[in-house]
């Protein structure tokens, strides 16, 4: 070893006195946590900036991808002319459909929010409506114990079906439009098939409690079946068997009642409405694997801790990963995320009004409710953005640092091969196909791949003119001659034939007597009050019998004509009208209000 005589080894300097620095704070849950600083050997600053750059990236990649995908804030309402009771909507969202007070059906072109048709269906309230796989039949229920299938174009009953007792529900089959689920008011549910106008009363758990509610399964392959004491029963519906059973309790041996039974549109999920006020849903699966008497365990549970809200009604969204529960004491509706359970919205409605009907738009984050005979549409937000920018340009609400990219000033080598033709390029030499028309998803079940080719998205709407003015300057006088002549014996013949009966009447709807056994005759539906010997001072609702569904609250006064429009009526009608107006008028009467 070599020293150097006369020179000592300096000792190394001392370390420079810490300086005061303030270290970040990375987020927790914890309180204390946050208020501890990092320790500088324990965290690195590159380390920090790595977690900061990677938060900010999960947190814009989770607002551009994915948004909120349920409603936030009212979006006006649907006037339909009488009070509205129920709604429902077709299985493409494009149609809806809302029974009213009078008996009327009105059908909502939901695009333009505008009404499509209106359909004279019953006397009596309307309490339930349901819409086949195709969309070209309703079903419909009233207050009157019938229940009656419409061809939603013409407008025309199909048949009709009565009942002993008041109908609750009515459902159709999910994949066959030949059978229909009713749920008779203190009775067994019964499933009809329309072709022949058989039914068929399905098996209860319990022949002494009769408070049974149903509902197909998503694809109709089984039948869920809950009554008063909590039991559901799972039912095949080509044979109804027992399938599987279960009994829903309140965490003790109590049980409770069940109130409704809903189903996803998609999945295998569905939930339970009871009367402990608690909504608990459940997978289909687990369901049938349990089998008899079993005991699976709910996904989740929703209720309202605070308030202990009971439900009016609940359902699904439409991708099945939200649930929405309308409340029975006010309007105002309480959304769910089904995977975690947590309560993620809550719409108010007008203050002092009672809910009757929910429903969830089939594709889009859109709901509509009905209170106090009005339809309120329930959706997103919508941000307009008008700029103008090229497809691969991002706007920018801040100043971002650019970062350049490694490939961005490179020079390309001329000398090396011409690579394959990708991406943009190669799309260039294909052939576009302009002809076949792609299936939207949105629209497609889960074991289909293409939609339905006579399926009923849209009503076609025909202008009606009163008067059409060709030509503002008037026809010719021979020609104005003609045709008062071929008017003339048109309408001859017409008379002719109308008197001598030739013309063909109109079909009538078959209807059917539906014997219930021990069901008894002097039931009151729910929307009607309470049972009593009918010497309430309560109006009784809906129209007169006999009423074509035109009142005085309805814009479209009646006229005195049958058939086309230059045919005057005819016969007895006629005398009677032409008796009234020639006697004087009594006080507050109007000539008006026989026209």
């Amino acid at each position: 070893m070599i020293m150097k005589i006369g020179v000592s080894p300096s000792p190394p300097p001392p370390p420079p006195a810490p300086k005061s620095q303030s270290y970040p704070l990375l987020p927790s849950s914890s309180p204390s946590t946050l208020c501890r600083p990092l320790h500088p050997p324990i965290m690195s600053w590159r380390i920090l900036g790595m977690l900061h750059m990677l938060h900010e990236f999960f947190l814009c990649f989770v607002a551009e991808s994915f948004g909120q995908n349920y409603p936030e804030e009212a979006d006006g309402t649907l006037d339909c002319i009488s009070m509205a009771l129920t709604c429902t909507f077709n299985r493409w969202g494009t149609l809806l459909a809302v029974g009213c007070n009078d008996g009327r059906i009105v059908i909502w072109d939901f695009l333009t929010r505008g009404i499509a048709k209106i359909i004279s269906a019953h006397i009596h309230p309307v309490c339930s409506l349901c819409w086949s796989r195709d969309g070209h039949k309703l079903v419909s229920a009233s207050t009157d114990n019938i229940v009656s299938q419409w061809d939603v174009l013409s407008g025309d009953c199909d048949q009709r079906f009565r009942f002993p007792s008041p109908i609750l529900k009515v459902q159709y089959h999910p994949r066959d439009q030949n059978k229909v689920l009713v749920c008779p008011m203190k009775s067994a549910p019964v499933m009809l098939t329309l072709s022949d106008s058989k039914h068929v009363v399905l098996p209860v758990d319990d022949d002494s409690d009769l408070n049974v509610v149903a509902s197909f399964d998503r694809r109709g392959e089984y039948i869920y079946t809950g009554n008063a004491k909590g039991k559901i029963l799972v039912l095949k519906t080509d044979s109804q068997d027992l399938v599987a059973s279960f009994r829903v309790t309140t965490g003790t041996s109590n049980t409770t009642a069940i109130k409704s039974i809903e189903f996803a549109r998609k999945g295998s999920c569905f939930l339970i409405n009871t009367a402990d006020r608690i909504i608990r849903v459940y997978d289909g699966r687990e369901i049938l694997t349990c089998g008899r008497d079993g005991e699976p365990e709910p996904m989740q549970k929703l209720q309202d801790l605070v308030n202990r809200t009971p439900w009016k009604k609940c359902c699904f969204s439409g991708d099945g990963e939200y649930i929405v529960a309308g409340s029975a004491r006010q309007h105002a509706l309480y959304i769910w995320e089904k995977s975690i359970g947590n309560l993620v919205k809550i719409l108010h409605g007008t203050r002092g009004e009672l809910l009757l009907d929910v429903a969830w738009h089939p594709v889009r984050p859109i709901i509509a409710s009905i209170s106090s005979g009005v339809v309120s549409i329930w959706a997103q937000n919508q941000v307009e953005n008008w700029s103008a920018f090229a497809p691969d340009f991002k706007e920018l609400d801040e100043n971002v640092e650019y970062e350049e990219r490694e490939s961005e000033f490179d020079i390309e080598d001329e000398d090396k091969s011409e690579p394959e033709q990708t991406g943009a390029d190669a799309a260039e030499d294909e052939e576009v196909d302009v002809t076949s028309v792609d299936p939207i998803a949105a629209f497609c079940s889960s074991d289909e791949e293409l939609e339905d080719s006579k399926a009923l998205l849209y009503l076609p709407i025909a202008p009606e003119v009163e008067d059409p003015e060709e030509n503002p300057y008037g026809p010719p006088p021979d020609a104005v001659q003609t045709s008062l002549m071929d008017e003339g014996a048109s309408s001859e013949k017409k008379r002719q034939s109308s008197a001598d009966g030739s013309q063909p009447p109109k079909k009538k709807p078959k209807t059917t007597n539906i014997e219930l056994q021990g069901v008894p005759n002097d039931e009151v539906h729910p929307l009607l009050g309470v049972k009593g010997d009918g010497k309430s001072k309560k109006k009784q609702a809906g129209r007169p019998k006999g009423s074509k569904g035109k009142e005085k609250d309805s814009p479209f006064k009646p006229k005195l004509y049958k058939g086309d429009r230059g045919l005057p009526l005819e016969g007895s009608a006629k005398g009677k009208v032409q008796a009234e107006l020639s006697q004087p008028l009594a006080a507050g009467g109007a000539i008006s209000e026989l026209l």
